[in-house]
């Protein structure tokens, strides 16, 4: 009876444990999504993320499948309420229908979303030969990352055929494998080579006419796809240019280059991991465009002239080599046919020496050439008419009888003189022209003012320095007056006007020739004075005057600066015209015969750029204003050498150079090549 008892309690213990657990059972939750996977589109190498919230009771187990089968290439993760799936770096493969598997122990549930993989292909607009998979997503591209309404269709589809309803899932597997997606097994990306260009050159020249090939070779993991881009616009293929693309390489082909293709153009690579691009320069070349101008002629001897011409406004995608000169003859008894002078003139200006009669008459034209050939002719000259051979003598200085002048104080200055009209005037004084009365010659009277004896002090030391200028190239002194409260110097006059003023002449033929020819008569003054230690100090453009109004004879004057040196006891000084003075003068430092190479290279410059000043201001800094800028800057102003230019036969330039800190002894030839484009007249 007592066994009976207890098997019976037992028998209610687990009744009761059974009706606990049945009624527990009742009370449980089968998962739901409360918010469902959203389909999307993602570019192939970016990342993809599916996210669902589930609600249900726990614990609740999430699996993910991509097209009907476990999802074996991405990252899932659950919270207890959110179901996250995360791809790395996409590939075509990974697209199609998605399925989120949720189950507990009252049931189980599922949401698919679709995803779109737009691949290298469509991004770019350009067939590869690369093999995707044919599946309706990886070749259809979503607007604003949601699909068509065919694509709709097609997905409704496949996510019958993947994923189960929640009411059916007790009675059926929710796996069922697809027909038409077979996954592509994923390539280990991590292996394959980085992308990079080789090297390339930079820029490529073809002649006008030729196939032009522009071949860019880089290392990059297939597949691989690549574009040309010029002027930020994608190259379409066409029949004159198209693109040759591999996994290794990319060639852009022009069938005709013409000069409208000149021009940048950059190739843009991409493959799964990363992109990159490489810039060509492309110049397409041609013979140049003729000479722009005729030869214009000047220095007209018996047998010889100058010509001078511009170049030619395209040089044909390639610099301007040299230029040929042809000459005709064009008298009426024999015309003759073109024939060449040279065919190695370097510059836009050659003197002819050769090959011209006296009293013939010429006429000439020019052709530019570069790397690929001959221009066409440029305009022809006009007529030139060579002078007779007696007619025209080079430029000499006859014998000069120069004399030591003594200051005359019995007498004026208007006692042997005529003074007719003014000539000019400066801080010295006023300037005069005078006529001798016994002889009629023409002189230039500079009267001094001689009130303050320091006036009558500068006076007398010029007339006694020019009694030392005995030279050619200098101003003689004629005679000197000292009739107070005045004082006057007499000196040859000089008719041709100042030089500045014929560079700045617009109806002045201004050549390299010339500027040649001024700057070595200019160093031929200087050098005299300096044999004598005697330095001018302000030396311009203004202080050099033309001998006459065609010639290029010049001569220096004002030399009421000028100061003789002596070696016990140094010169400091802070006079000068500012655009042209030395460092020295600037800093008050001590002058040197170095000081007036510094004015000479000024003015050669001047020559020879056509430059009015060498300064980029309206009116020349002040003396003081420059001193403060140098203090300032703690710099002195540095210059090796002064170049003074000669015109060498085979269209060089021999460049006599100074060095600002040797004398006239260390005075060097030294041969320069030409400028390479110089201007065909100087102004």
């Amino acid at each position: 009876m007592l066994l009976y008892k207890k098997s019976l309690a037992y028998l209610l213990s687990l009744l009761f444990e059974l009706l606990g657990f049945l009624s527990s059972c009742k009370h449980l939750d089968r998962p739901v999504f409360i918010e469902a996977l959203e389909d999307c589109c993602v570019d192939e190498g970016s990342d993809l993320k599916l996210c669902g919230v589930v609600t249900g009771s726990q614990p609740i187990k999430v699996s993910w499948l991509h097209n009907g089968e476990v999802a074996r290439f991405g990252n899932p993760s659950f919270n207890g309420r959110e179901a996250n799936f995360v791809v790395r770096e996409c590939l075509p493969e990974d697209a199609g229908a998605y399925t989120c598997l949720a189950e507990n122990s009252a049931g189980k549930t599922s949401c698919c979303a679709a995803v779109f993989v737009k691949d290298f292909e469509t991004m770019y607009g350009v067939p590869s030969p690369v093999s995707k998979i044919p599946t309706s997503a990886s070749k259809s591209i979503m607007k604003n990352g949601k699909p068509s309404q065919s694509q709709k269709d097609e997905l409704q589809k496949l996510r019958g055929s993947t994923c189960a309803s929640p009411t059916d899932s007790d009675k059926q597997s929710p796996v069922s494998s697809p027909r038409e997606v077979i996954p592509k097994k994923r390539a280990n990306s991590g292996t394959g080579p980085a992308l990079h260009f080789e090297n390339h050159p930079p820029q490529i020249e073809v002649k006008v006419g030729e196939a032009a090939r522009l071949t860019c070779v880089f290392t990059a993991s297939p597949p691989v796809v690549s574009c040309w881009i010029r002027n930020k616009e994608q190259i379409v293929d066409g029949p004159e240019l198209w693109a040759e693309n591999t996994d290794q390489s990319s060639t852009l082909v022009i069938a005709e280059a013409k000069p409208q293709h000149t021009g940048r153009y950059t190739v843009v690579v991409k493959d799964r991991k990363s992109s990159a691009q490489h810039t060509l320069t492309l110049s397409v070349v041609e013979s140049p465009e003729p000479p722009a101008s005729c030869p214009v002629v000047s220095l007209v001897s018996a047998s010889s002239l100058v010509l001078s011409w511009s170049g030619p406004c395209y040089d044909g995608g390639s610099a301007v080599l040299g230029y040929v000169v042809e000459v005709k003859s064009q008298g009426p008894a024999e015309p003759g046919d073109w024939r060449e002078l040279t065919a190695q003139c370097k510059s836009t200006s050659y003197s002819v020496c050769s090959g011209l009669q006296p009293q013939g008459e010429y006429c000439f034209r020019v052709k530019a050439f570069n790397t690929v050939g001959v221009s066409e002719p440029g305009p022809v000259s006009a007529v030139v008419k060579m002078e007779q051979k007696a007619s025209h003598k080079p430029e000499e200085e006859g014998p000069h009888a120069y004399s030591t002048v003594t200051i005359d104080s019995s007498h004026k200055v208007t006692d042997h003189y005529n003074m007719l009209e003014k000539l000019g005037m400066g801080k010295f004084g006023l300037v005069f022209k005078l006529t001798h009365k016994e002889t009629g010659r023409v002189c230039a009277g500079k009267f001094y003012k001689g009130r303050r004896a320091k006036e009558r002090e500068a006076a007398r030391k010029e007339i006694e320095l020019m009694n030392y200028l005995h030279h050619s190239k200098l101003v003689q002194c004629l005679g000197a007056y000292d009739h107070k409260p005045e004082m006057v110097m007499v000196m040859e006059f000089i008719a041709g006007g100042e030089l500045f003023e014929r560079i700045v002449d617009d109806n002045f033929e201004h050549t390299e020739p010339a500027s040649v020819r001024y700057m070595q008569q200019i160093v031929e003054g200087i050098s005299f004075m300096h044999q004598q230690n005697i330095i001018h100090l302000d030396l311009k453009p203004e202080n050099i005057v033309c001998v006459d109004t065609t010639g290029t004879s010049v001569k220096i004057i004002d030399f009421g600066l000028a100061s003789r040196l002596d070696s016990n006891t140094p010169l400091k000084v802070m006079h000068g015209t500012p655009e042209f003075v030395a460092p020295e003068v600037i800093s008050y430092e001590p002058v040197c015969l170095a000081t007036d190479m510094w004015s000479i290279g000024v003015i050669c410059y001047i020559l020879v750029t056509a430059m009015q000043r060498p300064w980029p201001w309206s009116q020349p800094p002040s003396g003081s204003l420059m001193r403060r800028a140098l203090m300032r800057s703690q710099m002195r102003p540095k210059i090796s050498s002064v170049p003074c230019l000669t015109r060498t036969a085979g269209g060089g330039c021999a460049v006599k150079r100074h060095s600002h800190t040797l004398g006239w002894q260390h005075l060097t030839l030294e041969i320069m090549p030409p400028p390479p484009r110089p201007c065909q007249r100087i102004r």
